[in-house]
Parts: structure tokens; C-alpha cells; sequence
């Protein structure tokens, strides 16, 4: 035995949209967002919408998705259900400065939009090397001028020794 469930606020807003002209405003859109190495995947479920449609944008660090799914009934239908949303869809991401906006790429695919967004390279993680000096004492800077207290300025090889009393 089949039971169908009434729900007057479903209804109200059924009846609502139908007076008014208005679509119920539908729910946003699903997503999953994931880090996998130098990038962040952001997964959308958009199915049923009009590929058309499909919008994706980035200004000032903002990333915006916008999408719509219109009903293409025949006008002498009537609804016994209606739990499908229809209208435009919207999201806004804020995105760090770390990432690399200019390269985001989009697919479509089987009702879910899928963005890859590359870390910056500024913004990668790196190694900074230590430069290791052999056998120098802590006096000798190679190529470097050196002071000391002794007055007058000296010529060593290649380097000049300058002295904090140097002038007088």
C-alpha cells in the first residue's frame, strides 16, 4: 500500500509560487572542497541544471558560481509532486592570496562541476639553503669588509680592513 504524506508548508509554498509567479528559492549547492598537493579541488552537485547556464567568475579573490535549472513542463501540467527545485543557483568562495586565480580551470561533467585551483608558486612551501663555511675562523670574512678596533684602514690581499677610528 503506497501513502503519499501531506505537507501543508510544501504545499503553501507550491501555491504560493503559483499565484505569485515566484520559484521557491532552491537550496545552495552541495560541495566538497579538498587539498591534493599544490592544489584544492572543489567538487559542485549541479544536476539537472542547463549547462548554458553555467557561470564561473573570480574578482578580488572572490570565485562565484552561478547556474540554472528551468522546468520545461507543458502549461496544461499539473504537479502531484514537485521536491525539484528550480531557479538560479549561486555560491561565492573567498579565496586566499595564496592561490592562483589566473589558472583555475573548470569541468562539467555528469551533473557535478568540478574546480582545480593551483597554489601560487610565491605561496609553495621551499627548502632555503644554509650556506655552510669550511674551516674559517670566526675573524675571517672572506670578500667582506671587516672592522676592528685598530685605527686606520688596511689592505690585506684583496680586502681592506677598516677600523672604527678610521679617519682621524
Amino acid at each position: 500500500m503506497t501513502a503519499l504524506r501531506f505537507d501543508p508548508f510544501r504545499d503553501f509554498d507550491r501555491l504560493a509560487a503559483e499565484v505569485f509567479g515566484t520559484a521557491r528559492t532552491p537550496s545552495p549547492m552541495p560541495m566538497d572542497c579538498l587539498r591534493t598537493g599544490d592544489q584544492f579541488v572543489c567538487r559542485f552537485d549541479l544536476p539537472g541544471i542547463d549547462a548554458d547556464s553555467l557561470e564561473v567568475s573570480a574578482e578580488n579573490n572572490t570565485l562565484t558560481v552561478r547556474a540554472q535549472r528551468t522546468r520545461h513542463d507543458p502549461e496544461d501540467s499539473a504537479y502531484l509532486v514537485s521536491e525539484r527545485p528550480s531557479g538560479t543557483y549561486s555560491r561565492q568562495l573567498v579565496l586566499g592570496d595564496g592561490l592562483a586565480v589566473e589558472d583555475i580551470r573548470a569541468e562539467y561533467r555528469d551533473g557535478v562541476l568540478t574546480l582545480t585551483i593551483p597554489v601560487a608558486e610565491q605561496a609553495k612551501p621551499r627548502k632555503i639553503e644554509i650556506m655552510r663555511v669550511g674551516n674559517a675562523s670566526v675573524g675571517s670574512h672572506e670578500g667582506h669588509k671587516m672592522i676592528s678596533g685598530e685605527t686606520g684602514t688596511t689592505n690585506v690581499g684583496d680586502r681592506d680592513t677598516v677600523s672604527a677610528n678610521s679617519g682621524s
